[in-house]
């Protein structure tokens, strides 16, 4: 009995890794996307990098909660998105000063857009399909 639960937590352990590894790949498309934006077409270049935050976010859920289930980690990536999102409505100094640093960019991001909450979607929903099929 000892053995099957040691299995299953190396399996969640080899999970979290696979996340953690997904994660990096994202983060590396994402700022590819930024950099090399000339180089892409006008599309990708404009609207990929918010989508590839929003499913970093999706497995950064997966790792935190490998436990749980996959539409717990979407629902959770929808609202942390949204937030962040409705977040830069909010215009203090303080906050400001923050999102003008590269950390405070790539996690809060710049400014309110409407299309932004399309590109989210499609990030997490893709995220969370991709997911979905290799749990299988």
């Amino acid at each position: 009995m000892n053995t099957k639960c040691y299995r299953s937590g190396e399996n969640f352990m080899r999970s979290r890794v696979y996340y953690g590894f997904a994660i990096v790949i994202t983060i590396i498309l994402g700022i590819s996307s930024r950099e090399f934006s000339s180089f892409l077409p006008k599309f990708v270049s404009e609207n990929f990098g918010d989508g590839l935050w929003a499913s970093m976010v999706y497995l950064g859920f997966r790792v935190l909660l490998v436990r749980k289930s996959l539409t717990s980690a979407l629902w959770m990536s929808v609202v942390f998105c949204c937030g962040v999102e409705f977040s830069q409505l909010y215009q203090a100094d303080w906050i400001n000063e923050f999102r003008s640093t590269l950390p405070g960019s790539l996690v809060l991001g710049k400014g309110f857009l409407i299309a932004d909450f399309a590109r989210y979607g499609v990030g997490l929903m893709t995220a969370y399909l991709v997911d979905r099929y290799f749990q299988k």
